[in-house]
């Protein structure tokens, strides 16, 4: 029960209500005092009068008057004058004095839990105001005893009766707790459960119903991860099953191509001047898509290739990729603009970089293109003591929302409609492993800008792409 929550509730609950209780009961202790006090002043004042109605009373009458009032003496102050009324021997001197008239509560308090420590027998007096306006002032002596036995028993009573509500009202919780709190908390346990043991299964995705409104939310949240996890789950087992047919199709492709460079050594031999300008990058273009279907194969059993860094021209780099993108663009009012330092060459994979280069100049066309209007993309490049900086930018539309939510996320950036997210995300992990990296800089409506940020360091830790 200590490890449950209503348990623990139970508990708490119980120890809270006894405090409270206890807070209760001291001040209730002290008014017991006070009122046995005072009840006992109007006993002795009732006593009283029947010495009052005849002048002498025989001592037998005396006693038994004293003894119903449980008192020893009993002065009536009446005309400023002290009269002794009713008295008999005092067994022990008076102790201690209280006076009732005008008490304050923490004095209450202080003498009645001193009482109750007290437990030897003793005669004390107390004054108060007659009833009924009987006279200016009334004292009696009586014994502690019986008021420090009336105390203790109205305390074990006050004690009993705290106990049984703490109980009660603990067990009525105790139910409450179990009823509109843990039944919803274990009904939302037992359907995370059920959901574990198929979270592909969309049926077991969990039902908002809580009335409480912290479980609703709960509950709430828990249902979007799941029909996200669901949707991831489910897109995981697609892409498993499209890795492998793409890997099926790139080993076709690539005997297909393969053949294709044996027919294009004999186009390189033409006589034909327009033939043998383009020729060498017929050979450059197959030559590029042979080694990507062999990196798909490779992609299918592990990551991207480690890239094989050596000093590549970056001017030449661009100028393919420029080349071929003038040529997809075909009669549309689309510039490209070259700002690569001459000689310039960096520490890279040349094939990975031109990937990474085509990829983003092929997203920025296309996003152009769509437009509709003319436009322009630049593709710059710096250095510096540290690393090699290759900017690329449009004046296209910019990344839609959902491109920039899921940047270089395969499958769910895609910057066109209808595309699959994979350029930025195979481009993005090109880079990174250069130790390198690739930033969105800016990207509003008058255009895109990328930068890739390449180490001239042998080593180098790159930082999480943002």
């Amino acid at each position: 029960m200590l490890n449950s929550l209503s348990g623990r509730f139970l508990i708490l609950t119980t120890v809270f209500v006894l405090i409270a209780e206890l807070l209760i009961f001291v001040p209730s202790v002290a008014r017991f005092r006070e009122d046995y006090f005072l009840n006992h002043l109007e006993r002795a004042q009732i006593a009283s009068l029947s010495l009052l109605a005849e002048d002498m009373i025989s001592p037998e009458l005396e006693a038994e008057l004293l003894e119903n009032a449980g008192v020893y003496n009993v002065v009536l102050r009446r005309d400023e004058v002290r009269q002794l009324i009713l008295s008999s021997p005092i067994p022990t001197p008076i102790h201690k004095t209280f006076d009732m008239r005008d008490p304050s509560a923490w004095m209450l308090i202080k003498d009645a839990m001193m009482r109750i420590g007290d437990s030897e027998e003793r005669v004390i007096r107390v004054i108060g105001n007659p009833v009924q306006d009987g006279g200016l002032l009334i004292e009696i002596t009586l014994p502690t005893k019986p008021l420090r036995a009336a105390l203790i028993e109205y305390g074990i009573n006050i004690l009993i009766l705290s106990a049984v509500i703490s109980i009660i009202t603990a067990s009525l919780l105790f139910l409450a707790v179990r009823r509109f709190i843990v039944k919803p908390m274990r009904g939302v346990v037992d359907h995370m459960q059920a959901y574990a043991k198929a979270p592909e299964d969309a049926r077991r995705i969990i039902m908002p119903t809580a009335g409480i409104t912290e479980l609703r939310e709960a509950e709430d949240a828990l249902a979007s991860m799941q029909t996200q996890l669901t949707g991831a789950l489910k897109q995981k087992e697609r892409l498993a099953q499209l890795g492998g047919a793409v890997s099926k199709i790139s080993h076709d492709l690539r005997n297909i191509l393969t053949s294709a460079v044996l027919f294009t050594d004999r186009i390189e031999s033409s006589e034909d001047p327009t033939v043998r300008r383009l020729a060498p990058k017929l050979v450059n273009s197959i030559t590029r898509a042979v080694n990507l279907c062999e990196s798909t194969l490779a992609f299918g059993r592990v990551d991207e290739p480690t890239p094989r860094l050596e000093r590549v021209s970056l001017a030449e780099i661009v100028d393919d990729v420029v080349s071929g993108e003038r040529l997809a663009v075909g009669e549309f009012d689309l510039s490209f603009a070259e700002d690569i330092p001459a000689g310039l060459s960096v520490r890279a994979d040349g094939e990975q970089l031109y990937r990474v280069i085509g990829n983003l100049v092929r997203n920025a066309r296309q996003a152009i293109v769509a437009t509709g209007k003319a436009g322009e993309i630049a593709i710059s490049a710096d250095e510096d003591d540290d690393v090699w900086t290759i900017a690329l930018a449009d004046t296209g539309p910019g990344l839609p929302l959902k491109a920039r939510e899921h940047l270089f996320e395969a499958f769910q950036g895609g910057t066109t409609r209808g595309g699959s997210g994979l350029g930025l995300a195979i481009a993005a992990e090109l880079v990174r492993g250069h130790g390198g990296r690739l930033d969105l800089e800016r990207t509003d409506e008058t255009g895109t800008r990328f930068v890739i940020t390449l180490p001239k360091s042998n080593l180098t830790l790159s930082p999480q792409i943002g």
